[in-house]
């Protein structure tokens, strides 16, 4: 998870540290809520686990073949399934130790895996065929911290494949019942080039699991194939680029505020791109600017670069959003705020470029959304 100079674990544990060094006793227990979806479908879930038999795992050979856990939020019937847990109690007390979060902070594993998601098991899906957006988190965070966005996404009609990709977080609950810690989090030396390109190999393993029949999900009769997209947060924004470059099945991507490994060169990515970042990091000035701008030039395709104000690196995850619940402290910008403008200019790009559907959001800076600001 880099934004500039700091390092991955620098910054993957930076919110985390401050509010342990700061947390004062708490005066209730914690009880975490995302928010509701604003669109017009409920988000059904189910969780479907994968093996990509024709690859060793790339960070701990001697487990055998790579093994995903992979969330699918669905356009859903309001009403039907009941409510899905945020995650295992395992993934939960994994989060708790490598986040080292105090006893003080009221968050336990239990409270953590059921915070309110406004996702249901089972749900009954709505007819139809709807596009495919791949998610993929930050480095050291598990996939459901993206779960405010698929949500959201379902809700407007979106199949939204959130992908764990282990060892390289806190941990996913595999197939087997076993949730491996991170095997790569503490490796000074790491090549992150090479966790984004392993990051994309996964990507297009699940897209081709999908997309082939439905062995590997009940409900993959919803999945248009020929519109897919990917997001992703940090270094899952450096691997939405280099899912761009490998996979031409990828129509559209966006980059929430994630570090390219490495920028993509001229004539590699000729399709839709989304740029959307903090603006300390990613406006004039930022540590990562020099960084955004080299892959600005580079992308050829229909292209925005959108920077958000008071915005920190988080913002644009559930992370602040459950500090802020646990009475962490929280950057300038409310992370109510920051879930909300991701949702809408994620949503509002992938309308447009998976759906044909015009935003203005995109078209310029709006009296609504002060905090976003055009770059380019």
């Amino acid at each position: 998870m880099t934004t500039g100079a700091a390092s991955a674990g620098e910054v993957a544990t930076l919110a985390f540290d401050t509010a342990s060094a700061t947390a004062t006793a708490p005066t209730r227990s914690f009880h975490g809520m995302l928010p509701a979806p604003t669109g017009p479908y409920a988000a059904g879930e189910d969780v479907i686990h994968l093996t990509d038999a024709s690859r060793p795992d790339p960070w701990v050979p001697s487990s055998g073949p790579r093994q995903l856990a992979v969330t699918m939020v669905y356009p859903a019937v309001p009403g039907t399934g009941t409510p899905a847990p945020y995650m295992t109690l395992a993934e939960a007390t994994g989060v708790i130790q490598r986040r080292k979060l105090p006893a003080s902070s009221g968050v336990t594993a239990q409270n953590l895996s059921s915070v309110t998601t406004h996702a249901f098991d089972g749900a009954r899906p709505q007819h139809g065929k709807y596009p495919l957006v791949v998610l993929s988190p930050a480095y050291e965070d598990p996939r459901m911290t993206l779960t405010s966005l698929a949500t959201d996404l379902a809700s407007h009609g979106y199949v939204v494949a959130l992908v764990g990709h282990t060892y390289e977080d806190s941990g996913e609950t595999l197939a087997n019942g076993r949730t491996p810690p991170c095997a790569i989090c503490d490796d000074p030396a790491l090549d992150l080039d090479s966790v984004a390109t392993s990051r994309a190999l996964d990507v297009s393993f699940v897209i081709d699991r999908l997309t082939h029949g439905q062995t590997a999900w009940r409900l993959a009769h919803l999945i248009n194939k020929h519109e897919i997209g990917m997001a992703g947060h940090s270094l899952g924004g450096a691997a939405a680029a280099a899912t761009m470059i490998a996979d031409p099945r990828v129509r559209a991507a966006v980059n929430m505020d994630g570090t390219f490994h490495p920028a993509p060169m001229p004539g590699q990515i000729n399709r839709p791109f989304l740029m959307l970042g903090a603006a300390v990091n990613h406006a004039p000035g930022g540590d990562d600017y020099t960084v955004w701008e080299q892959a600005w030039a580079a992308l050829g395709g229909y292209k925005k670069w959108l920077t958000v104000a008071g915005a920190d690196h988080f913002s644009f995850a559930d992370l602040d959003l459950l500090l802020e619940e646990a009475g962490f402290p929280t950057p300038p910008l409310s992370p109510e705020r920051g879930v909300t403008i991701t949702r809408a200019y994620v949503t509002a790009f992938f309308d447009r470029t998976l759906k044909a559907i015009h935003s203005p959001l995109l078209d310029g800076p709006t009296p609504n959304n002060p905090e976003v600001l055009f770059q380019s």
